[in-house]
């Protein structure tokens, strides 16, 4: 008798998750523990951890991943709070934000040390004076649409003083392509979208590695502290959810057209393309990516220290026990 689709596809999850993590313990098959990690836009950034899903990664490493949707990261610090989420996927600049609220937020890994935005502007919106006194949309304050967009307005010789920031959340490239807001900054896929839509992108970071721990992986520092073992669990199943992502671009690009949702072949080549560029393969953070955003965000009062923002404790130990190699 031949084997069904998903009976294929849950020996094929099985046989890699054997390959990549190797034997399960008992206790990690009988009783896998839940964890939630906060989604702040489904972007290309989550790719890592979509591919450990879809190959049982995180189940072979005693975990039921829960993927909670969220917009941005207005809301982190109550989700953080109430327990809705025990980790977050986002920017560094939301941390910092938090922190200041005395939210006690770390980053103990990064997605993306690297701004992956493009400023596009709405139709007939080609230079720095058609922008000008227009409205730009964000996803939400404190997100890194909004931290990194004085950044993008500096290229063009404008401050945020000269346009209107407006929120909007995830529905920003409907609204550019519609006229109803000046610009917007995308990542991908939307920016394959938006150039494919034949929108101007006044200005684009993305090839230009600019240093930013745009997308980072953070938890409270309690939670660190109190669960290192789950967290050293959810991180090597991310690790090797994100080398099977860069080692088999095929299986990369089916996940990717199944989470983005879309049948646009170019779209999902792009945004494999830019995740393969610059994906950080041991999901470790870049110093020097996390200090531009402290910079940049952190108020004068604040403190700039690494370790207030920041735990590479676990990547530390993973490290030393020879993990990456």
């Amino acid at each position: 008798m031949g084997l069904s689709g998903r009976c294929f596809r849950a020996l094929a999850a099985a046989a890699t998750a054997a390959a990549l993590t190797g034997s399960l313990s008992t206790t990690s098959q009988a009783d896998p523990t839940t964890f939630r990690i906060g989604q702040s836009s489904p972007a290309n950034t989550f790719l890592a951890i979509w591919m450990a899903d879809d190959a049982g990664l995180y189940e072979a490493n005693g975990l039921k991943l829960e993927i909670v949707p969220m917009a941005g990261g207005r809301d982190m610090a109550n989700a953080f709070a109430t327990g809705r989420i025990d980790a977050m996927h986002i920017g560094l600049s939301s941390v910092v934000r938090a922190n200041a609220a005395n939210a006690d937020i770390r980053a103990f890994g990064s997605l993306s040390n690297v701004v992956r935005f493009a400023l596009f502007g709405k139709p007939g919106v080609r230079s720095p004076e058609d922008l000008k006194g227009g409205t730009v949309a964000i996803s939400s304050l404190g997100s890194e649409s909004d931290a990194t967009l004085a950044l993008m307005l500096g290229k063009l010789g404008l401050t945020r003083a000269d346009v209107q920031i407006k929120e909007l959340g995830l529905p920003r490239l409907a609204a550019v392509e519609s006229g109803a807001i000046a610009a917007t900054a995308l990542n991908e896929p939307d920016r394959s979208r938006a150039y494919a839509a034949g929108l101007t992108a006044l200005v684009d970071l993305a090839p230009q590695h600019v240093p930013w721990l745009f997308t980072g992986l953070v938890a409270k520092r309690a939670f660190i502290t109190d669960h290192r073992e789950t967290l050293i669990r959810f991180l090597k199943a991310t690790i090797s959810g994100n080398r099977l992502a860069v080692s088999d671009g095929q299986r990369a690009k089916a996940v990717l057209k199944e989470r983005f949702g879309t049948n646009d072949q170019n779209i999902v080549d792009v945004s494999y393309t830019d995740f393969k560029e610059q994906t950080p393969p041991n999901i470790e953070i870049d110093p020097d990516a996390a200090r531009a955003v402290i910079e940049q965000i952190a108020k004068p009062t604040a403190s700039h220290d690494l370790k207030d923002y920041i735990d590479t404790s676990l990547l530390d130990t993973l490290k030393a026990e020879g993990y990456f190699k």
